[in-house]
């Protein structure tokens, strides 16, 4: 190794350590700042709420906020322990030979790295997962999950990866070792023709696989949801009730689906909870996502990153440095791809980290305008108290750290939405 190699992988190695780090530490910090903010407002309804929540359900929603917390908290340090095990101390390194090994070079044994290294970071998941269901989620009443169907969705979601993911990882690492130079742009078209494809499938094929689906029968509250929709000028394939009450009490209501396979569906849960009136104010609101165009502006802000994302792959690929500064020797004989691949996806995160307040910010901006046109649409106070329920069924906690809303929260905080709306 040349001198200029040997500090182009020392920069490297410093600046993915640095990166982990300050990542961890920033984390770290604005998770301290959230647990401290609202353990100090447990005590106090806010007074703007003081009306329409009672301090036992506030005090809920703190404790379930610091308890969740907590959990991301150790989430956090583990994850990048296991990052550091995978790269810097040889994890990736002995998993590749040892496919070597046992398989041989060539495109199966690509496609199987990257299997393995899947499956094996879902299985090192597992445990905060069951966690997070069966003594989280349980402890503040939302889980109504069964172990029989969490291995179910485990198992199915296990067997949808490899029947779908695999098939497009196997075309994209083809790709990188035959298109030539410009694979990375054949790559990019391959990943965002999956993802559009994807949008019209989700709701016909893959979610009925976990959900059921059936259409919304309260002929009442349809001719409602059907005029809202017409009086905004939107169509929609169908209107669907989805048993979310068989895994959590949490609440929503969502658009899904692409062009003609574009449907409302309404959790179970959430018809329980709200009125009519409110009904139309939330569903107001989710169109109002459509009529400003957030969801293509996202479709679009998706599609540039990920081409510069894969631009910037089809580069860091071909430098040994950035396989040899994060703990992996290439080899100089067969493809590097899925190890190129694994690595680039795990280090994007480091980076992209520093730029979530920006997307964040631009989510919050959405989230107002599609409250605007709610409030124009339906019933602002409609709206105010949908939202105001949704808080407290969801036990979200009122009084959030106003640094961490603004690094994190991809919707503004119930104080903000209120103060814009009618009550």
């Amino acid at each position: 190794m040349n001198v200029v190699s040997a500090s182009a992988e020392l920069l490297w190695t410093v600046t993915f350590c640095v990166l982990l780090l300050a990542g961890l530490l920033t984390r770290m910090w604005l998770a301290g700042r959230q647990m401290r903010h609202v353990a100090a407002h447990h005590h106090e309804v806010p007074a703007a709420f003081a009306q329409t929540v009672d301090l036992a359900a506030h005090q809920k929603a703190a404790r379930y906020t610091l308890a969740k917390t907590r959990l991301g908290m150790l989430e956090m340090a583990l994850g990048a322990a296991i990052l550091v095990g995978w790269t810097l101390l040889g994890g990736l390194q002995a998993l590749q030979q040892a496919l070597l090994v046992w398989m041989g070079a060539g495109l199966h044994q690509q496609v199987a790295l990257i299997a393995a290294f899947m499956l094996i970071g879902g299985l090192i998941d597992l445990p905060m997962a069951w966690y997070r269901t069966f003594r989280l989620e349980e402890r503040f009443g939302f889980n109504r999950m069964t172990w029989r169907l969490w291995l179910a969705d485990g198992v199915k979601g296990l067997l949808l990866g490899a029947t779908i993911g695999l098939p497009i990882v196997a075309l994209v690492l083809w790709l990188m070792g035959t298109a030539g130079p410009l694979w990375w742009l054949w790559a990019w078209a391959v990943w965002m023709g999956f993802n559009l494809l994807l949008l019209v499938l989700y709701p016909t094929v893959i979610a009925p696989l976990f959900n059921r689906f059936q259409p919304l029968e309260d002929a009442t509250l349809r001719q409602r949801v059907e005029t809202l929709m017409a009086r905004c000028g939107f169509s929609a394939k169908g209107l669907y009730v989805m048993d979310g009450s068989k895994r959590s009490a949490h609440a929503n209501a969502y658009f899904t689906g692409f062009g003609p396979a574009k449907r409302v569906v309404f959790f179970d849960t959430l018809l329980q909870q709200l009125t009519p009136q409110e009904i139309d104010a939330v569903l107001a609101h989710e169109l109002g996502h459509f009529k400003h165009r957030h969801i293509v502006q996202r479709l679009v802000l998706l599609f540039a990153l990920s081409l510069a994302g894969f631009a910037l792959l089809g580069w860091a690929a071909q430098q040994p440095w950035f396989y040899t500064g994060l703990g992996v020797t290439p080899s100089l004989t067969h493809a590097n791809s899925a190890l190129a691949l694994i690595l680039f996806m795990s280090v994007v995160p480091l980076f992209t980290f520093f730029i979530t307040p920006l997307t964040s910010a631009l989510s919050r901006r959405h989230e107002f305008e599609a409250d605007a046109f709610a409030a124009q649409h339906a019933d602002g106070r409609d709206l105010s108290s949908a939202l105001l329920k949704l808080h407290k069924d969801n036990a979200s906690t009122l009084t959030p750290d106003p640094v961490f809303v603004r690094f994190y929260y991809s919707h503004p905080p119930a104080s903000e939405r209120l103060a814009r709306l009618p009550t």
